[in-house]
């Protein structure tokens, strides 16, 4: 053998393999990973519930009352929640309206039918919406100008906006024209007499 080869022989078993970690150190961090994502998670969970507190004089949500007039428009698409109306970051959590989900929505001369499967359903009489407009966004959901169908209705004391997004976006202008025009206080624009 050469002395070059002889020296590599050498100095490959001079080399070691890297220090294999602690075993018992990596667990600790995984485990205190998991410890602090769970806390976090406890920490949205109870603000969650917190907003639903401070929300409790909502009154029940109205529910489908039965023999329908038959349908003036329908659709299907997503809810994206509910606020107050006028400030689209003050989300309503109280009665599920904050869960977003799958919905169909459904027009009648006697109000609004909210379907969504996997959250509560509801109905808002025609007494009670006030009007319906396009618009960009709502707490914690920002689309293209005019992609959000956004409904204002009372319920209780209170005036709520809805958010809804139609499988179809081109049938929102068709839901603001028809909305607004069965309140007579509202132009076809949403604006006030």
């Amino acid at each position: 053998m050469t002395p070059a080869v002889i020296q590599l022989a050498a100095e490959a078993a001079e080399r070691q393999s890297a220090e294999v970690t602690e075993v018992g150190a990596r667990v600790a961090w995984v485990v205190g990973l998991v410890v602090f994502i769970a806390f976090v998670y406890w920490l949205m969970r109870q603000g969650w519930k917190w907003r639903g507190a401070l929300q409790n004089d909502l009154p029940e949500l109205p529910t489908t009352p039965d023999g329908l007039p038959a349908h003036r428009l329908a659709l299907t698409g997503r809810y994206h929640g509910s606020t107050t109306a006028g400030q689209w970051l003050d989300r309503i959590v109280a009665h599920g309206l904050g869960v977003r989900s799958r919905v169909e929505l459904t027009l009648t001369d006697a109000g609004l039918d909210v379907v969504r499967p996997g959250a509560g359903d509801f109905f808002v009489p025609a007494a009670q919406l006030r009007g319906a407009r396009l618009d960009k966004g709502i707490a914690g959901k920002v689309l293209t100008e005019g992609g959000l169908l956004v409904v204002t209705w009372a319920h209780g004391d209170k005036l709520i906006d809805s958010g809804f997004r139609s499988d179809r976006a081109a049938e929102h202008a068709a839901w603001v024209e028809a909305i607004n025009l069965m309140n007579p206080s509202i132009t076809t624009e949403g604006a006030e007499r």
